[in-house]
């Protein structure tokens, strides 16, 4: 996070009308810029898609690297695949507020995780954040890291406590602080406190419900906070596909189901996106690496025009 807002008072300074959160796409086109005024939530601007993605390279890139990153999973490739994917489309990184869109000035991930896998574990949240130029050696260490320091039963993290604090609350009195949040965020004075904490003030929202055994759901995007991507990750299944020569062969997949804001970006920039996706999970030994560049959101002015 420290490289990230060296990178950000290197090559950007904020103007009026930028939020502390993200600076205000000026460079748009006309009609997107409009979409905002008439599809004012995200509820009424959100899409779905699914992908099925072809597992078997994945699960052998994770077998050869296993012993060099402990307990490297599915679930951190797809993070780093979307992490690298972002660094080239930043495009994704893009969040609507007060109809006005705005490019995220970092990118985090949300996830609800379970202290234990039973009925009645408690449910916690971790949010680490990446730097476009993150390999997967990166994300492993700090989504273990968030891991770690929640994984036990009774240990709260900051968004813990400020949840137990509200709850105490009566209806009347969470009506009108939910109300005062939600304006405040809207002009951009929402205390930096909290937006660190929240949930939904994230890039992209992410659930492992595979882990559990369960199929891939396609989930809502919420109103509150900033977040214009959810992402529900299924459990293993084997498919069958037909080759040319008439054979059927099996193969291991899991299924992404996507809720996207559809203000951020044209469907064009979100299928291209997609195709590029695939193509990171086809070889995820790019992971390893970082990428040959960072590409910047072209919305936003610079403070130099060279990079």
């Amino acid at each position: 996070m420290k490289k990230y807002k060296e990178y950000k008072q290197k090559y950007f300074r904020r103007k009026l009308g930028d939020r502390y959160d993200g600076w205000r796409v000026r460079n748009i086109d006309p009609f997107l810029s409009m979409i905002p005024f008439f599809l004012r939530k995200r509820l009424d601007a959100q899409n779905y898609f699914q992908e099925r993605i072809p597992i078997d390279n994945i699960e052998a890139f994770i077998k050869e690297h296993k012993e060099e990153m402990p307990g490297l999973s599915i679930m951190h490739v797809v993070i780093a695949a979307i992490v690298r994917l972002v660094s080239q489309r930043p495009y994704l990184n893009r969040f609507v507020v007060w109809n006005k869109l705005y490019a995220r000035n970092y990118f985090n991930v949300s996830m609800v995780v379970k202290r234990s896998l039973t009925d009645s574990g408690e449910e916690t949240m971790i949010k680490p954040y990446f730097h476009p130029t993150d390999t997967i050696y990166d994300v492993v260490r700090k989504v273990q890291e968030e891991l770690e320091a929640v994984h036990q039963e009774g240990q709260q993290n900051s968004t813990d406590i400020l949840s137990k604090f509200l709850s105490v609350f009566p209806n009347f009195l969470m009506r009108f602080l939910v109300f005062t949040f939600t304006w405040m965020d809207k002009i951009g004075i929402l205390p930096r406190s909290l937006e660190q904490i929240s949930p939904w003030h994230t890039s992209l929202f992410m659930t492992n419900i595979g882990s559990i055994g369960v199929e891939s759901i396609y989930h809502h995007l919420y109103e509150f906070g900033t977040c214009s991507i959810f992402i529900a990750m299924g459990k293993k299944s084997t498919q069958h596909a037909p080759k040319r020569s008439g054979e059927v062969v099996p193969y291991r997949s899991i299924q992404l189901k996507f809720a996207v804001d559809e203000r951020i970006c044209d469907g064009f920039y979100y299928a291209s996106s997609l195709r590029m996706l695939n193509k990171i999970f086809q070889n995820p030994e790019q992971l390893l690496t970082p990428p040959e560049e960072v590409i910047v959101d072209d919305g936003v002015k610079r403070k130099r025009a060279d990079i």
